[in-house]
This record gives C-alpha cells, structure tokens and sequence, in this order.
C-alpha cells in the first residue's frame, strides 16, 4: 500500500487500485489552485505508475466538489485562478477513472466528475452546472462534453438553467451512469474499479479510452480503419495470449502494465499546451 498526503487532495494505492480523495470537506471540497495543481500532480503520478491499473476519485465529508471556492478565487491573482481550470487532465489519463459522486457536484466539480469515465453517484446528490447562475458562460469544454454524453436537448436544459438536480435524476438524463444510496457510493466504485485492475487489459483500457474520445468526431468508415489499424497492433501484443490462456485455463488473467506507446497522441480538440495536462 502506498499512501501519499497533499494539502487538498489525498492518494492512496492498495494492489493496482487508486483512491484520490479531494480532501477540503469543510468547505465542500471548493475547488481552488492550490487543489488544481495538487490534483493534477496525482492524476499524473498514477499515470505514470505501472502498479496503478485503475484510478477511484471521490470527495472527503458529504460532497463530491461544490464548485469553485469563491472566498479562495476572490482573493487570488489572474494567473492563479486562470491555472484552476481542469483541462483535460482525466480524459488525457490512459487508466480508467471511476468518480464516486457521494455529494455535492457543481460548476467545476461537474465538469471534473463529467471527465472521469465511469460516474457512480448518490441518489440524493446534487448537481447543478451553476455558471449561467454566476453570469458566466459554460466554460471548460463543457458545451462539447455534456450533449455527447446526454442530448443536446439535455444539455441546453442543464447548462441555460443552472438548476439543481439530482443523482436520481442523473442517472436518468445520462449524466451518470448509476445511481446508488449515499452510504454505498465509494464501495460500489471501489468494486468496479477492483474488477478492471484484476481482469482488464491496462494497455486494452488505454487504448480504447483514447478511441472513445477521438473517433466520436470521425467519419464512421476513418473509424473504422483506425480501428482495424488498432486491433492489428493489439494482436501482436502480449495481452491477447494471456486474455485467451487464462479464458481457457478458467484463471484470473496477469496482464502486464500499460504499454504507453501503444495509445496514440492526443489529436484535435484534445491537443493542448497548456500547463496542467496530463
């Protein structure tokens, strides 16, 4: 087990598995540079790490992130606050991330939990995309994220209100995947997690993260023939001989750790020189 303590944010790994806990519960976990950059540093190193095939993300105390903590922004200097944005730091990641939505998911807490993979939320949370409400525009890419992951329809509505609205209903827009009782988020997650760092492929996940949010925007036929020219260089890879020998032997599979040369580079709207991204 491998415990490291920031400021804001906590990290620890137990066999393969990644708990990132943003750690401000008095405050509703508010998002502020300080916790932008610690983050971010974390999300990187469990990149990074060979032992880390899957990533948990969840808040401390009773909420997820309430948006950004507007007593730390008020205060801040214009490049301190410009660097809290969330870029793409989770979506650029080649391990999954499992948001365990326990509370309170705002502004720029949604658009974090909205850029995780898989989003597991409490019944009872509440959501809201706040910014309109705050006389700001929807910022942070959320205008391309939410209607792919919703509707257009679905997105207007989130995005022109700003009300709030729950994980129940969350779940039914599509905003998450599932919705379960406050006191069975961060297990549910864990348990999902757990079952992608024992038997998934780290350098399948990878790859197929990085086609989920690059052949989205792709003719249906360029998807294809990437995706031939993808599974091609799978097959030479050593995953498919262990996928298959431990089908046939009836064992629980040993992959090896994320092959990073086998994702490809970050293209179009996911190239980005700006400093935070993973």
């Amino acid at each position: 087990m491998t415990d490291t303590a920031s400021t804001t944010v906590l990290y620890e790994v137990t066999d393969g598995l990644a708990l990132v806990t943003l750690n401000r519960p008095d405050r509703a976990n508010g998002w502020t540079p300080t916790m932008q950059r610690e983050l971010f540093a974390i999300l990187e190193t469990a990149g990074d790490d060979p032992d880390v095939r899957a990533i948990v993300l969840t808040g401390a105390g009773r909420a997820f992130c309430g948006g950004a903590d507007m007593d730390v922004l008020a205060t801040a200097d214009e490049d301190e606050a410009e660097s809290s944005r969330p870029l793409l730091a989770p979506m650029w990641n080649p391990k999954p991330i499992v948001a365990a939505i326990n509370g309170a998911c705002a502004g720029i807490g949604l658009q974090l939990a909205l850029m995780s993979d898989v989003r597991i939320a409490a019944t009872e949370a509440k959501f809201t995309t706040a910014f309109a409400r705050r006389g700001l525009i929807a910022e942070h890419g959320l205008t391309w994220l939410l209607p792919r992951l919703t509707t257009l329809a679905v997105a207007t509505d989130l995005l022109v209100s700003g009300r709030v609205f729950t994980g129940e209903e969350a779940q039914r827009l599509g905003v998450v995947q599932r919705d379960v009782p406050r006191d069975q988020v961060l297990e549910q997650a864990i348990a999902y997690a757990r079952d992608l760092v024992d038997n998934v492929s780290p350098t399948a996940m990878a790859v197929i993260k990085w086609q989920m949010y690059h052949h989205r925007d792709l003719d249906l036929l360029d998807s294809i023939d990437h995706s031939d020219q993808l599974m091609v260089e799978s097959i030479n890879r050593p995953d498919l001989a262990e996928g298959v020998a431990s089908f046939v032997e009836r064992r629980q599979p040993h992959f090896p750790p994320v092959d990073r040369s086998a994702v490809p580079p970050a293209t179009g709207a996911f190239r980005s020189t700006a400093t935070g991204a993973v």
